[in-house]
């Protein structure tokens, strides 16, 4: 039974890494990008609620975003192991995770930290082209990223489940790596 959390900086690959070890072994890689989108175009009740959020431009709270997951996680195909990608995004929705997968009767085999160094990063962004992407906003995403997220790579070191892998190498050495750790 797979069940990981991923984290890593924006550009470390965490969605394709994701994406890929997901397909490898057969069970639903969960971004919280993804269930939003879906739960909006399927019009679901939380959806209707997130929906007025994001038309406004505001950020959808924690509180209706951990009932996302909370559905997500209980559907028939998360049964058999899952990927959780973009959560969580700091410590109080970690601990609210891991009360929620006690709830649910699931545990996290373990937390991928994909490690990339900045100017990697900062080349991988730029290299997307977005418009709305240039040095400087990026370098405030990889520090709000930093301020926010490296709280939860001691968190998970704490609990034991943390694993870090070297993502500043080519998309096949990384997922052969993932594939190795998985087995493992």
């Amino acid at each position: 039974m797979t069940r990981l959390i991923f984290l890593g900086a924006p550009g470390a690959g965490k969605g394709t890494q994701a994406e890929i070890l997901a397909g490898h072994l057969g069970i639903p890689h969960i971004s919280t990008g993804e269930i939003l989108r879906g739960a909006i175009a399927q019009q679901t009740p939380l959806g209707v609620k997130a929906k007025s959020y994001v038309d406004n431009g505001d950020l959808v709270p924690d509180e209706l975003i951990l009932d996302l997951i909370k559905d997500r996680l209980s559907q028939d195909d998360a049964q058999k192991g899952w990927i959780l990608d973009g959560f969580p995004r700091n410590v109080p929705q970690a601990e609210f995770l891991s009360t929620l997968l006690t709830e649910l009767d699931q545990n996290c085999t373990a937390v991928i930290n994909l490690e990339v160094p900045d100017s990697t990063l900062m080349q991988r962004l730029l290299g997307r082209g977005r418009k709305d992407d240039n040095e400087e906003t990026i370098a405030n995403r990889l520090e709000v990223y930093r301020q926010k997220t490296a709280p939860l790579i001691d968190f998970y070191q704490n609990a034991g489940l943390l694993k870090t892998v070297n993502g500043d190498r080519t998309l096949e050495e990384i997922s052969t790596d993932l594939q190795t750790i998985v087995k493992s």
